[in-house]
Order: structure tokens, then C-alpha cells, then sequence
């Protein structure tokens, strides 16, 4: 088994000596919730029926979030947020009432001052700007997000049948519904296309975040045996989420495909989705076909929709060898006369990187409208992610 196959996005490489190492957990930053546990609160009653204090002055605020965080450990999967404007729902700390809300729109100012609710108007109302979630919403975020990471009854499969990422496989998942949040303005009430889904990563967590009954969630991959897992795992019990094998050829994941990249149509109709995901994926594909992809999500997104994609942008050949970087990624060279870069003696197909604004060209010849780049730790940087984001919208006025 090949060495970058431990690059994030890939089934790690195990050894002797990683046997015993601590499994990666996730990097998105949970938020507590300091408050007595809600189950605690029910529970302290005395026998003429008054709620016993239990958040006095020897309560120490990590006692509390430590209790919190041991009752979250052992639940069942938690239910979406509401689907009706102007509901609530709890989150997991049963405590803190959080507005229905597709995160993003509007939502109640109670988080704001007396004067800022003056200034709004509309009795404090106000609507967040793309992707800037109110305190509110980023602690209804943190505790979903916390929640799937350590709840044991989701679906999830055997160590040894995860053939892509390394990492706590509901951790990750976690992480990556904060990112698709935070930085692409996923929104509880959106469909979902999922290119890449392997083993369901990315759309067990989705499952507890999107309505159902409201939304769908469509999940593609050349690696039949992770479809048919979701197929068989996740399906049966979450009826809006659907997988399909696509026999795309691909010379690391699917060598005797059938289907060429560069000429393939989503099994989507047009105007069909509200958000795509391409997570690792552009990172083992040639130029062409990433070209591809991005015509047709433009194709069965709707006008406004977004596509969340990750990737490896070169800045410089220099960066490559600065101690800062990834050393794994130090072996990527440039391929003569073209935008794309393939570790030296490895399948080319095992990671590829772009040059820098080639991404961009190719999301604005597909109609695009870049909304926001980040760029991930593996360049060394400062990141919440590893791999660099691009998040692109259609435009809400199109002719397609």
C-alpha cells in the first residue's frame, strides 16, 4: 500500500508502530453548553415537587459541561431542527430553545442590544449575512455537531471496510456538516448531492441535521461496495437519502470503469439540488474531468445553489518544500504544459493538486460565482480544515 495513502482523504497506511497511536479526532472546535444537564434538572426534585437547585455555588462549570458531555455520550440519533417558520427546537442540552431556523435567514435578535434591536426595526429581527451564524446558531451547530461525533447508535461502519479517509469516521463527518454550514450556508431545509460519497462519511451526520420529509439527499461513487453499504445501512432508516453506483473510470478508485469522466451526465435533473459536495474528490481527478463535474453540478443545481469543493492549490513550488508544509505532499511535481500536479512515482491519480486560479477558471466558464476560498492546514497554515475550500454559487438569475 502506497505512503500517501495516509494523506486525509485516503485509507491510511497502517503499521506496527501505529497500532497503539490515538485515533485523530475531529478538528471542528465544539462549543459547551454550560448548563446542568436537562435529565439532572428533571430529576432533583424534592417530594413536595419543587425543582432542588443544582447549579448553585459549588458547581463548578466543568462539572456541569463534563456531566452534559457523559449524557450526550449514549443517545439515540437527535431529531432535525423544525421545518415550520417561527418553531423551535431544543438542542441537545434541552435547555437553550433555538429557532427553526434555515441557518442563514432570519432569525430572532435576542442575542443583540436594546439599541441594535432599535436600528433593525421588525421587533429586532435580522438576517445574517452568507455563512455568518448568529451566537445562537453556532450553539445549536456545536451541539449537533458534538452529538453525532459521540453518539454510538448512528450508522457506522467497520474500521476495515472504510476505504477512503483516515480519522474517527463520525468525527470527521461532524466536522465536515460545520464546514458545509459555517462556510458553505448549508441549510436544514436544502437537498443535497454528494459526489464521492464512499462509505457515507459525509451523509451520516447529514441525517441529523436536514428535515425530513422536506429534503433529499442523493449520494454517488464508483466503489460499488461502499454504495451498497449505504444502500443497506442508511437508507432503510433515513428514507430521503438515496446511493448510486456510477462505473466512472478512475485509475485510483475504479481502474476497469466503464464510464469516461470527461463525457459523463449526473444521474440528476436539471434545477434538481440546492447544494453539492465534492470532498476529496477533485484531488484524484485530471483536469478535464473536474471540468466536467463542475458543468454538470451547475447543471442540477438550482439558481442559488452552492457547490462545497475541496482541493490541493499549489501557490509555489516553493511552498512545497518549506518545513511548514505537508511533507507528504512535498513529492507533487507539475505536469509539463498543464495546471495539475502528481506526486513523483505514485499512481497520478493518488493526489493531484492545481495551480493556483486554475479552480476559478473553471467554476466561472461553468457560470459559477466564487463566494469564498479558505485554505487548509496542509500548507502549513493556521486552518480549521486540511484540505484548501472553494464554495461556489449559481447565479440566482440564470437562463439554465
Amino acid at each position: 500500500m502506497n505512503s500517501i495513502l495516509a494523506i486525509p482523504g485516503h485509507r491510511p497506511q497502517k503499521t506496527e508502530a501505529d497500532a497503539g497511536a490515538e485515533t485523530k479526532t475531529s478538528e471542528y472546535p465544539s462549543i459547551r453548553i454550560m448548563r446542568d444537564p436537562a435529565e439532572k434538572r428533571m430529576n432533583a426534585k424534592d417530594s413536595s415537587g419543587d425543582t432542588a437547585n443544582t447549579s448553585g455555588p459549588g458547581s463548578a462549570p466543568q462539572d456541569r459541561a463534563a456531566a452534559a458531555a457523559a449524557q450526550m455520550s449514549d443517545v439515540a440519533p437527535i431529531g432535525p431542527p423544525a421545518a415550520k417558520e417561527g418553531a423551535v427546537a431544543s438542542d441537545a442540552d434541552s435547555g437553550l430553545l433555538i429557532p427553526d431556523t434555515s441557518l442563514g435567514e432570519t432569525v430572532d435578535g435576542d442575542d443583540d442590544t436594546p439599541t441594535e434591536k432599535t436600528a433593525r426595526g421588525r421587533a429586532g429581527r435580522k438576517t445574517s449575512s452568507f455563512a455568518n451564524l448568529t451566537p445562537r446558531q453556532e450553539v445549536y451547530l456545536g451541539a449537533i455537531c458534538r452529538q453525532i461525533a459521540q453518539n454510538r447508535f448512528l450508522p457506522s461502519p467497520a474500521k476495515d471496510e472504510v476505504f477512503v479517509g483516515d480519522g474517527d469516521y463520525l468525527a470527521i463527518g461532524a466536522e465536515f456538516l460545520g464546514h458545509f454550514v459555517r462556510l458553505g450556508g448549508l441549510k436544514p431545509t436544502e437537498s443535497v448531492l454528494d459526489i464521492g460519497c464512499g462509505i457515507g462519511r459525509m451523509a451520516v451526520p447529514l441525517t441529523q441535521y436536514l428535515v425530513p420529509g422536506k429534503t433529499r439527499y442523493l449520494g454517488i461513487d464508483p466503489v460499488a461496495d461502499g454504495v451498497k453499504w449505504c444502500q443497506q445501512t442508511i437508507s432503510p432508516v433515513y428514507r430521503d437519502f438515496r446511493f448510486q453506483t456510477v462505473d466512472l473510470a478512475n485509475a485510483l478508485y475504479n481502474p476497469d470503469g466503464k464510464v469516461a469522466g470527461e463525457s459523463w451526465k449526473l444521474p440528476a435533473q436539471d434545477g434538481e439540488f440546492d447544494f453539492a459536495t465534492m470532498v476529496s474528490v477533485a484531488t484524484h481527478l485530471p483536469p478535464a474531468e473536474v471540468e466536467r463535474y463542475c458543468q454538470e453540478i451547475f447543471r442540477v443545481l438550482r439558481p442559488g445553489g452552492r457547490l462545497f469543493i475541496t482541493a490541493f492549490i499549489i501557490r509555489s513550488a516553493e511552498e512545497l518544500a518549506a518545513p511548514k508544509c505537508d511533507p507528504r505532499l512535498s513529492g507533487l511535481v507539475r505536469e509539463k504544459d498543464k495546471p495539475c500536479w502528481h506526486l513523483r512515482g505514485e499512481n497520478p491519480m493518488a493526489a493531484v493538486g492545481f495551480d493556483e486560479g486554475y479552480l476559478e477558471k473553471l467554476l466561472a466558464r461553468a457560470g459559477f460565482a466564487l463566494l469564498r476560498k479558505s485554505f487548509g492546514a496542509w500548507h502549513g497554515d493556521k486552518s480549521p480544515h486540511y484540505q484548501d475550500i472553494l464554495v461556489a454559487q449559481k447565479p440566482r438569475r440564470s437562463n439554465t
